[in-house]
């Protein structure tokens, strides 16, 4: 009897052992490419092999269209749908995956987060340089096919250009809010700027992640102002100040979840010397990396119990 019953109690203890040991989930990863880029080219192919190698988990870039040229003339609203129904076919994504942001394509991916039904979970969202508050001047882009965005953008808010030049969808001239507002097709949804028109899903969705990881870069010549790659932006109304991301309203309103997300030591604001999306090796590493590596849980056997 004694020695049944001390066998009874060395299984169990083994049983908890054994069902209580920590599991590696290989959490995969995918990257969104910015304006007048694509997956194809040696930048993102390096980038993504890059964080492959190091976090040692799978990843791919996610091309929306041709690439190139619908990265500058597909509005964002379509991007981020076809960019939906992509990640919903990817069977190895179904039990959640992180995401890489690049510029542009970082409202992409906060549209993928935020509009797309029936989706697998995104876990960690890592943001390089993205203008999530808006842009109120874009720099010319030195490509064979960019020529006819001058000319679209010199009236931003016409319904012709938000059909047909991407960036016009992210653009807010601060002193022309009211047809910001009326007329922008995808910044004021996204950010749930619209009064009457909040969403609670969005909101839902975008405080889900486990970690939202914003990088700015402190030369950016690109984004104009560059704190909006942190939420920052210039108040209604007027071009000064800057304010930081925790003075704005979508911040102290809370109408995508950012501040709660903050609250709950989420967020993390990064700022690196470089130039738009110049990061070294070393401050990917920094950054990036950790953010894409495998998870710990207990094991199924264990959750099962």
């Amino acid at each position: 009897m004694e020695k049944s019953l001390q066998r009874s109690v060395l299984l169990v203890t083994l049983s908890l052992f054994f069902f209580s040991i920590p599991v590696l989930l290989s959490v995969p990863f995918v990257v969104f490419h910015g304006i007048a880029g694509e997956c194809s080219n040696d930048e993102m192919t390096n980038l993504t092999k890059f964080l492959n190698n190091y976090s040692s988990s799978p990843g791919s870039c996610v091309e929306i269209g041709n690439g190139l040229v619908d990265s500058l003339y597909m509005p964002l609203t379509q991007q981020a749908s076809i960019a939906c129904e992509k990640i919903k076919q990817m069977p190895e994504l179904s039990d959640g995956y992180n995401i890489v942001g690049v510029s542009q394509g970082n409202l992409v991916a906060r549209g993928l987060i935020e509009f797309c039904d029936n989706a697998p979970p995104v876990f960690n969202y890592v943001s390089l340089g993205g203008p999530h508050a808006g842009l109120s001047y874009l720099p010319k882009f030195n490509c064979s096919v960019c020529e006819l965005l001058d000319i679209y953008l010199s009236d931003v808010y016409n319904n012709f250009v938000q059909d047909h030049a991407a960036p016009s969808g992210c653009f807010k001239i601060p002193t022309d809010i009211k047809n910001y507002l009326e007329h922008s097709k995808y910044l004021p949804k996204l950010n749930n700027e619209r009064p009457g028109e909040k969403n609670s899903t969005y909101k839902d969705r975008f405080t889900s992640l486990h970690n939202l990881v914003l990088i700015m870069f402190e030369k950016d010549n690109v984004l104009t102002p560059k704190e909006s790659s942190w939420f920052g932006y210039y108040p209604d109304g007027a071009y000064t100040p800057i304010l930081p991301p925790q003075k704005t309203k979508l911040y102290t309103k809370d109408w995508i979840g950012l501040k709660t997300l903050d609250d709950a030591g989420k967020v993390k604001f990064v700022s690196v010397p470089g130039g738009h999306i110049e990061i070294t090796k070393e401050e990917l590493v920094k950054y990036v990396v950790p953010y894409l590596q495998n998870e710990s849980t207990l094991s199924s056997e264990h959750e099962a119990m």
